[in-house]
């Protein structure tokens, strides 16, 4: 959904639900699902009727990584974990104690970097890309 927001900041007109899902390979149903939890977060807003479709709410720099994370994927960072909170085996209580920590430790420093990345942020590398690839061709 990056990539569709990156590209949502530069489109003259919304969005349709069917040129979102030819970008990304799926079909209509899908990106509506997947917009509705950007919508319900305040980042996107759709528009009915002729020329309507999906439109950036707020600016990329108001938008965060760890805020489209948690709007489209949910409140865990990592899907990995203990397979049983309360093993009989005393082995792996202690491995699963020792994961647990780490885990811990690991989406601690993930969250933190995703709250400090705004799609401002990426837009910018992006443009520095293409004026860089532009420069480029210039000279071959």
């Amino acid at each position: 959904m990056l990539h569709v927001l990156l590209h949502m900041a530069r489109a003259d007109l919304p969005m349709t639900s069917e040129q979102i899902a030819g970008m990304l390979g799926t079909n209509a149903a899908v990106v509506r699902r997947t917009m509705a939890g950007l919508r319900k977060a305040g980042y996107v807003q759709s528009d009915k009727g002729h020329h309507g479709g999906w439109r950036l709410a707020r600016g990329l720099d108001r938008i965060t990584l760890l805020d489209v994370h948690h709007a489209v994927g949910g409140p865990r960072i990592f899907a990995i974990g203990a397979d049983r909170d309360n093993p009989d085996c005393a082995v792996e209580r202690v491995v699963n104690a020792a994961l647990a920590d780490a885990l811990q430790q690991a989406e601690a420093l993930l969250v933190q970097k995703l709250g400090s990345v705004s799609l401002a942020d990426l837009a910018g590398q992006f443009d520095a890309l293409c004026r860089a690839d532009a420069g480029a061709r210039k000279h071959r």
